[in-house]
């Protein structure tokens, strides 16, 4: 059973968003990171960046494929975990922890409440995996 923590946001694309204040860290979901495999590379934006939501930020390569990652969210990008490019297992072993991605500051907040829920999450996986 995949982790997957109550306070989070989540996309139909397996991303987790954490909101603090304005910004919001994004990774993708442990479901995400078990169905890749060992993850071997992540590329990730520059700090500076805008995306709108759903865009394609950045790629995860693991031992079985190369998965695209998207912004759930608009915004910009204000801070990357640049300590992925030396230790990319972190995504792996931590992804809601040590393995978050980017952090963006938001520039519609209001789109966060078209993300889904915990629960709704689970169910979504749940539905993908029969």
């Amino acid at each position: 059973m995949a982790n997957i923590p109550d306070d989070l946001h989540y996309s139909k694309d397996h991303e987790w968003l954490r909101v603090e204040g304005d910004t919001g860290v994004i990774g993708i979901t442990d479901y995400a990171q078990n169905s890749l495999g060992d993850v071997v590379y992540v590329e990730l934006p520059k700090a500076g960046e805008p995306f709108g939501a759903h865009e394609s930020f950045g790629t995860v390569e693991s031992v079985k494929a190369v998965s695209e990652i998207f912004t759930p969210v608009s915004g910009e990008v204000v801070e990357v975990n640049d300590a992925l490019s030396d230790e990319p297992e972190k995504v792996n072993n931590d992804p809601y922890g040590e393995g978050w991605m980017v952090r963006m500051r938001l520039s519609n907040p209001g789109e966060v409440d078209s993300l889904l829920t915990a629960a709704e999450y689970e169910d979504f996986t749940k539905s993908e995996g029969e």
